[in-house]
C-alpha cells in the first residue's frame, strides 16, 4: 500500500523524495515523512497527514543530504500519527528505516527485544523490524547487509524495505517480498521507488528487484544479491512512459483526467491487436498458448474489486463465445479456500497494478498444482506479469486516482479480445457474429468520446441525489457486473452506501428498501434482457422509488419511465460494458465533487493492496 522513494547521488535528496512521495500518495496519505544523510549525522522529518503536511512542517530545518528515504503511509499496524509515521529509528538512532508491507510475527519479535531491554517509540511492525535488524548486527558484529539477510530469513510476511545508517553515508540497503521495488539508475547516482512514476523524470532505465533481493546501492554501483548472498545480474529494463501521463494535465482531478483519457487508451488497448481489414486479433499471449485456452477444461478468474467485475464481465463473455466454463474468485478466499485446481485449468489473473498481494499469492499457489496462468494487468513489469506463464498489458498508462477507471475499460478490451479470439479459434462463434463483434468493438473509442463530449446532464443528476444516503443498482446479464462496479465507485468517491444487484434479485429482499427517497440505478442499454429490466424499471417505481437510468441513444421507452437518464450510443450487449460504465463513473465523480470531498484519495484507501 504505502508509497516508498529512496536516493543516493550528487543531488539534494529532499527535493528528489518529496517530489516523488507526491507522485506516489495515491498508495497511501495517512502520514508521510523522510530521513536525510549527510555529513553531520541522520535527520528524520515525519508528520500525521498529508505530503503538503510534511512540507510545511520541515520549513526552516536542515533538510540538506545527498542521500535520502522517504515513505508515504497507508496504516497497518499502528493508528495514522506522528509517531507511527515512517522513516523509523533504531534505538541507537544510527539506523533509519521506511517499510511497506506487513511482518506477520512481529509481536514474538517484540517480546524477545523488550527481554533485552528495547523500548519502542511507535505502535508498528516496522521499528520492531528495524531493531531486530540492529540487534542481529550487535550480537554478531556483523555487517549491516549481512544483519539484513539473517533478519530476512526469520521474518514472516510481506516486506519492501530501504534502510540506511549514518555509518556509510552513501548507500541504501533495499529488499522486497510481495511488495513492489523499483530502481532507477541515471548518471552516478540512483532512484529507488515504489514505481515508476517518481524515477521517470530522471531516467527511463530501471531495475525491477525481484522477491527474495536485497539491493545494495551506492551513487556509483548496484549491486544485487539473494538471501544466499549470491550475487544476481540485474535486467535492466527501458520505461515506456512519459512524464506528462503521470500529470493532471490541465484536470482539477486525476480521476475526472484518467475518465477522460479513456478513448485514448482503449485505443492504444487496441491497436495493433485488432485488425479488422484482416479479421485477426493478434495477442501474442493467446497466439503461443491458444490450444491451452481452447482445450481447457475450465478457465477461473481471479481479481480484487474493480478487477473483479471485470472477470464477472469476462464470464459472460467467454461462456457465451466460447462455451468453457468459468468461475469468478475473490482472490483473498481463493486463497485460503484450498480450491481444487486440475492440471489444464487456465487462471486468468487480473490486476491493475500487478503487485496485488492476495491475488499473487493466488496464482502463485495455483502454478504449483499446474495450473496455465495468464496475467491482465496494467503495469509492465509487475510481480504478476513476472510470475504469469504468459499474458497481456491493457496499455492503460499509469492510473493515479485511487478509484480505478481506465484500468477497468482496459482490462474489459484486453478480455473481449481473447473471448473473441478464443471463440473463433475454437468454432464456438461463426465468422459473421466474429467480425461483427470486432467491427463494433473497434467503434468504443469513438463512442466513448461520444458519451464524454457532453457531460452537463450528469453533472446536474449528481448535484441533484449528492444527499442521498442510500443508492441501489441493479442490471442484468452484461450489465450486472457494470451495476456492481456502479455501486463501487460511488462508495468509494461519495462514501454514499451503495449496493449493486441483480435486477431480478430485488424482488428477493431489497426491494424493502426502496421508497421515494432511495435513488435506484438502472444499467439499462437494449440487450436481450431488455424487456426483463423494463418490467424491473416498473416495480421501482410503483413503489415510488427514484429512477435514473443508463439507457440506449434512441430508447424512447426507459427513459420516458426515469426520474433521470444518462444515454449512451447504441452497441451490442458483449461490447455494451465499455460504454454504459462511462456515466456511472462520471456519477461518482460529479457526486463527490458536490460533496467537496478529495476524490483522488478517498479515506481509508490506498491504490494499490499489497498487504493482505
Amino acid at each position: 500500500m504505502c508509497g516508498i522513494v529512496g536516493y543516493t547521488g550528487p543531488r539534494e535528496a529532499y527535493p528528489v523524495i518529496v517530489k516523488g512521495l507526491k507522485r506516489l500518495e495515491y498508495r497511501g496519505y495517512d502520514s508521510s515523512g523522510v530521513a536525510l544523510l549527510d555529513g553531520g549525522g541522520l535527520n528524520v522529518y515525519k508528520k500525521k497527514g498529508k505530503v503538503a503536511d510534511l512540507e510545511e512542517d520541515v520549513i526552516g530545518k536542515d533538510l540538506h543530504g545527498h542521500i535520502g528515504i522517504g515513505h508515504t503511509r497507508w496504516a497497518t499496524h499502528g493508528e495514522p500519527s506522528d509517531r507511527n509515521a515512517h522513516p523509523h529509528q533504531s534505538k541507537s538512532g544510527k539506523l533509519a528505516m521506511i517499510h511497506n508491507g506487513i511482518i506477520e510475527n512481529y509481536a514474538q519479535l517484540k517480546r524477545d527485544l523488550l527481554s533485552k531491554g528495547y523500548t519502542f517509540k511507535s505502535d508498528t511492525d516496522t521499528e520492531v523490524l528495524l531493531n531486530f535488524i540492529e540487534d542481529i548486527r550487535n550480537n554478531n558484529n556483523c555487517t549491516l547487509e549481512e544483519a539484513l539477510r539473517i533478519a530476512l530469513k526469520r521474518i514472516v510476511g510481506a516486506y519492501c524495505i530501504l534502510l540506511i545508517s549514518d555509518d556509510d553515508p552513501e548507500t541504501i540497503l533495499a529488499a522486497r517480498k510481495g511488495s513492489p521495488l523499483v530502481i532507477g539508475i541515471g548518471k552516478g547516482e540512483h532512484f529507488l521507488a515504489s514505481d515508476a512514476s517518481p524515477i521517470i523524470e530522471y531516467t527511463k532505465e530501471v531495475v525491477y528487484v525481484n522477491d527474495y533481493e536485497i539491493a545494495i546501492v551506492r551513487p556509483d554501483e548496484l549491486i544485487l544479491k539473494n538471501l544466499g548472498n549470491e550475487k544476481q545480474t540485474p535486467f535492466i529494463t527501458r520505461l515506456d512512459m512519459d512524464l506528462a501521463a503521470i500529470e493532471k494535465g490541465g484536470y482539477d482531478h486525476f480521476m475526472l483526467k484518467e475518465i477522460h483519457e479513456q478513448p485514448d487508451t482503449i485505443f492504444d488497448c487496441l491497436r495493433g491487436r485488432l485488425l479488422t481489414q484482416s479479421g485477426q486479433i493478434m495477442m501474442g499471449g493467446i497466439e503461443a498458448n491458444l490450444d491451452a485456452f481452447v482445450n481447457a477444461p475450465r478457465i477461473i478468474v481471479v481479481a480484487c474489486g474493480t478487477s473483479w467485475h471485470a472477470g464477472l464481465v469476462a464470464e459472460y463473455m467467454i461462456e457465451e463465445l466460447c462455451r468453457i466454463p468459468v468461475e469468478v474468485e475473490y482472490a483473498s478466499e481463493f486463497r485460503y479456500r484450498n480450491p481444487v485446481i486440475h492440471k489444464g485449468d487456465v487462471i486468468i489473473a487480473i490486476s491493475q497494478s500487478g503487485e496485488t498481494a492476495d491475488t499473487l499469492v493466488a496464482l502463485e499457489s495455483a502454478k504449483e498444482k499446474g495450473a496455465f496462468i495468464f496475467g491482465v494487468v496494467n503495469a509492465v513489469g509487475s510481480s504478476i506479469a513476472r510470475l504469469s506463464h504468459a499474458g497481456a498489458y491493457t496499455h492503460s498508462g499509469p492510473e493515479i486516482g485511487v478509484a480505478s477507471t481506465k484500468a477497468f475499460t482496459g482490462q474489459l478490451a484486453v478480455l473481449t479480445m481473447m473471448a473473441l479470439k478464443i471463440g473463433y479459434a475454437k468454432g464456438t462463434i461463426d465468422k459473421e457474429r466474429y467480425l461483427q463483434l470486432m467491427t463494433d468493438l473497434e467503434t468504443v473509442p469513438e463512442k466513448v468520446k461520444e458519451i464524454l463530449a457532453d457531460t452537463g446532464n450528469i453533472q446536474r443528476i449528481a448535484e441533484k441525489y449528492k444527499d442521498a444516503s442510500d443508492f441501489l443498482f441493479l442490471g442484468r446479464g452484461y450489465n450486472f457486473p457494470v451495476a456492481l462496479e456502479g455501486a463501487l465507485k460511488l462508495k468509494e468517491i461519495s462514501y454514499i452506501h451503495a449496493e449493486g444487484y441483480p435486477a431480478a434479485e430485488m424482488k428477493h429482499g431489497p426491494i424493502a428498501l426502496v421508497d421515494d427517497t432511495l435513488p435506484v440505478v438502472f444499467v439499462a442499454t437494449k440487450d436481450s434482457y431488455y424487456e426483463k429490466i423494463v418490467s424491473n424499471v416498473q416495480e421501482i417505481k410503483a413503489r415510488k422509488g427514484r429512477v435514473l437510468a443508463v439507457a440506449t441513444a434512441g430508447d424512447e421507452v426507459i427513459p420516458g419511465m426515469s426520474d433521470d437518464v444518462m444515454l449512451v450510443p447504441e452497441a451490442d450487449e458483449v461490447i455494451a460494458p465499455l460504454l454504459s460504465v462511462i456515466p456511472l463513473q462520471l456519477l461518482s465523480y460529479y457526486v463527490g465533487l458536490a460533496k467537496g470531498l478529495d476524490v483522488d484519495k478517498p479515506r481509508n484507501l490506498a491504490k494499490s493492496v499489497t498487504v493482505e
